[in-house]
Order: C-alpha cells, then structure tokens, then sequence
C-alpha cells in the first residue's frame, strides 16, 4: 500500500488508541509500560489491512485483537504488520512511556525548583540511583506514595514525612532532600487537582501526536477509541493548548477536531490498536530483559523519539536515536 499524503492544505485526520493505560495508577499496577499509537491511513487502506490480517490469522473471533498477533503460531503476520512490506511502515507512530520512569520525572516536575535540563537530570539519576541506594522495596514504597499523593490517596503530611526519613547522603539523597523542599509546590497543584489530568499518560501521549502529524503547523483531527478518561474538558483544553500560534511563532500542529468512536467500526482506530498492543508487549519485554530483537528492531522505526524512558540499555534498541529524551513533561 502506497503512503497516504493529503494534498497541500487539507485536513490531516489521524486515527489513535492506548494499551495499558490504568489511568493515573501508575505504580503497582498490571502493566509497566503505556503505548500510544497514532496511525495516518483511509477507512479504505485499513479496511484492507484488518482484511488481510484476518485472511493470513484465520481466527473465527469476531473481533481481532493484538494477542492474537502475538501468538506465536502467528508471529509471520506480525512480522508482516510491522514490516517494510506491510502497510503502516511510514504511516504510524508510537509513543511509549516507562510509567515508573514517568512517575519519577513527574514528582522532580513538581517538587524540585530547577530548571528544565536540570529536572530531567535530576530524575534520571533517582531512577537509575535510587533503587540501588536505598533499595528496591523502600524506593517502590516512596513512588507509590507520590502516586497516591497525586490521586488523592494519601495526606501531604505522609508523604513529605517519607521523605524526610530517606538520609541526605550522596547525590540521590541531596535530590531527595530538594524534593523534601516542594511541599508548598505540591499543595498549589493538589489544590486543583481534578481540574487537569494529573498523572494520566494519555493526554500527553495525545498531545505528541498532534505535534508529530502537525509539524509545521498543518491541521490535525484525531479519531480516538472510546475512553472514560477523554471528557469534553479534557478535550476542551487539548484543542485550547493547540490553538493557532501566534503569527511570529513556530509553526506548530493544529488540534482542528477530535471524535471518539467504538474501535469495532472504525477500521482505523483497530489498525491503531494493533500497533500500540503489540508495541506496549515488544517494549515491556525489552524494558525487563526478555525482549525478542527480531520484533525490537520492527518497532524501532516506528517509536517516537520523544517517548518517555529512562533505561538507556533497553531504549538504545527501541528507540529511533541513541540518547535518552524526555518529551511532554
């Protein structure tokens, strides 16, 4: 299948879908790894895709899913899916975010009063340190802590006591104790809380792939898959956040319409959910150090240089450069 460009000045409509999202439950959860897929195709061309994706599984379920593809009675049609000779090679994107990695650059985001470069240091040396300075448990103990902060599950004064207790010692602890710093920060957020997404990674997911697919300032429309956490504010503010920029501005993607919409009529928003299925498996595998190359390196020209991942061993293969990024924080 050819790659789809609309003419000069029309509307890009781009179809979307999650997996594993668990809302703003972040730690301790069923899935490590959140995948959003973002896919740039006609009703037609995916039509085909699911049609022939179905002529080459032969499962009698009336709804296809990505584990049938990740069989490995089937594993052919996801090599042939993700390929050079399928059809959304050059048509799709992912963007993958590490959800404890995710967590840590959130509560630095919040707490610590730094610059930019200077929080996304910070948080890669806790996540990389902080496990093995304080160890696994009591450092798993301090992130679950920060994420029920954020839902409104703990108090403010349990969580700060937690970190107060971790000693100041070396680098992760002088981090720490910065964070200990951040309690009228984070009682300005929690203030407004239900007001804005929180820890949700969807929002910022969605958020760049209207700056992938609208680079340059074209207009963009997103088809995404039905989801309680998408509610008309929410949307309200994400076409807000990509209003026109202004004239002496840089070009930026245009958020023109959003539409929710069951993904078993929508044969786009199925190809979407596909790819981020069999994506957020590839990457968790890869994350934990059980990942299949072969697979690994299918996804690679599909994963969006600005995902959210901390593990430089595991994203020098999954990720389309060598240097770990930090994007939509």
């Amino acid at each position: 299948m050819p790659a789809e460009f609309p003419p000069t000045g029309r509307l890009l409509e781009i179809a979307c879908d999650e997996s594993g999202s668990e809302g703003e439950k972040l730690i301790g959860g069923n899935t490590d790894v959140f995948a959003h897929a973002s896919v740039r195709l006609s009703a037609e061309s995916a039509a085909e895709c699911i049609r022939e994706t179905r002529n080459r599984i032969r499962s009698p379920a009336t709804e296809y899913k990505a584990n049938h593809l990740l069989r490995g009675k089937h594993r052919a049609v996801l090599e042939w899916l993700l390929g050079p000779s399928g059809p959304i090679l050059g048509n799709a994107r992912v963007y993958l975010i590490d959800k404890t990695f995710y967590a840590v650059v959130k509560a630095v985001d919040l707490l610590a009063q730094a610059t930019a470069a200077e929080r996304q240091a910070m948080a890669l040396t806790l996540h990389r340190e902080g496990p093995r300075t304080y160890g696994p448990q009591r450092w798993t103990a301090f992130l679950e802590a920060f994420n029920d902060l954020m839902r409104g599950r703990t108090s403010a004064d349990s969580f700060f006591q937690l970190v107060e207790d971790f000693p100041p010692d070396g680098r992760v602890g002088e981090i720490m104790g910065l964070l200990g710093q951040g309690r009228e920060r984070a009682g300005s957020f929690l203030a407004q809380l239900f007001d804005g997404p929180g820890l949700d990674p969807l929002i910022p997911a969605i958020a760049q792939a209207v700056v992938h697919w609208g680079a340059g300032g074209k207009a963009v429309s997103i088809v995404h898959d039905e989801t309680n956490t998408l509610t008309e504010e929410r949307i309200a503010r994400l076409k807000e956040t990509f209003a026109p920029s202004a004239p002496d501005g840089p070009p930026r993607g245009r958020l023109s319409g959003f539409q929710l919409v069951d993904s078993r009529f929508d044969p786009r928003v199925q190809v979407a959910d596909f790819l981020a299925g069999v994506a957020r498996k590839i990457a968790s595998d890869e994350l934990n150090g059980r990942g299949d190359a072969e697979l690994v390196a299918l996804l690679r020209p599909f994963t969006d240089s600005s995902s959210v991942w901390g593990d430089g061993r595991s994203w020098s293969l999954l990720g389309p450069e060598v240097t770990v990024r930090l994007a939509g924080m």
